[in-house]
């Protein structure tokens, strides 16, 4: 029925916000905008309705969430970086519609997930961050998925993915994008070195291991990729411990999928951490290599490795 047109794992960084203001960042993070700017004019192109936000800033401690409301609007102030982002004002609707049916098939495909539909949960700054660039006028319905998850398993978060796609071509009656909306590697600079560390990214290790890590995307290795995955998450430092990227691989196939992904806003550094605007071709792929639900069979205690 439906169609999932357009997935992409897309930075957020608050500077891009404080690349707007008068001052010393001024224009800094100009390419940045500029590639979300141009995934917002593919999603158009390609006749999305609704993006689907994989939101790394969205924390939570049992379960997955959808934000569905129908309508979002308010004024946003980071608790982690005020200095950053101040009163950002934002305004777009929402998909109650949309978000139940990812719900609904994310259950069924025995990954427990919970729509908010009638709430006054607001979006973290992965959503609006890029809503920002790509979605001024409105035009796209917005979701957002919580992948901040602290006590969750990367193969759920690739399972959710998965299903979530089987919601929208199955059930819908439209046309979606996925992000993947978060850092590669996650380290801060440490307090007192972050405008050293403001273009850089905090460790030659984590550099290299990122780039590494594009590559593979880029020759689509995915094999390779998605069975690093849990000691990148870990050694990384990925950002959400990488649950965003689980659940966009998850959506393209996992380890099956046969894209290529193309960089828009080549790799950059920002306070420390590793960041990308990339866009991943959505292909015909079958489950086979879609992880079997994990939590719905735990029963007890994991160390941190099976838990990844």
């Amino acid at each position: 029925m439906g169609k999932l047109a357009l997935a992409a794992k897309i930075t957020h960084v608050p500077s891009m916000y404080l690349s707007e203001l008068p001052g010393p960042r001024h224009g800094t993070r100009q390419d940045a905008i500029d590639g979300h700017v141009e995934i917002g004019r593919r999603c158009r192109e390609l006749g999305v309705d609704t993006i689907v936000v994989f939101d790394s800033h969205w924390l939570v401690n049992a379960n997955y969430h959808v934000n569905c409301g129908a309508h979002f609007q308010g004024l946003y102030t980071s608790n982690e970086l005020p200095h950053f982002i101040s009163n950002l004002e934002y305004a777009f609707p929402g998909n109650p519609e949309l978000g139940q049916l990812l719900a609904q098939a994310c259950n069924e495909w025995g990954v427990e997930t919970l729509a908010h539909e009638r709430t006054t949960l607001a979006p973290e700054y992965g959503t609006l961050v890029p809503m920002r660039y790509m979605n001024q006028d409105r035009h796209f319905k917005v979701i957002s998925v919580s992948a901040l998850c602290q006590a969750h398993y990367l193969n759920d978060s690739a399972r959710l993915g998965w299903a979530m796609r089987r919601a929208v071509e199955d059930h819908y009656d439209g046309t979606v994008a996925f992000f993947a909306s978060g850092s590669l590697s996650h380290r801060f600079a440490q307090n007192g070195l972050a405008p050293e560390y403001a273009f850089r990214i905090w460790s030659p290790f984590l550099e290299t291991l990122d780039r590494d890590v594009v590559r593979l995307w880029e020759a689509g290795d995915w094999k390779t990729f998605c069975g690093m995955l849990p000691e990148y998450a870990a050694k990384g430092h990925g950002e959400g411990f990488m649950h965003d990227t689980a659940m966009l691989l998850g959506a393209l196939g996992w380890s099956a999928y046969g894209g290529r992904a193309e960089v828009i806003t080549p790799y950059f550094g920002a306070s420390g951490t590793g960041q990308i605007n990339a866009v991943f071709p959505v292909t015909p792929v079958a489950d086979d290599a879609i992880p079997k639900a994990q939590a719905s069979s735990a029963d007890g205690y994991t160390n941190i490795g099976q838990r990844l």
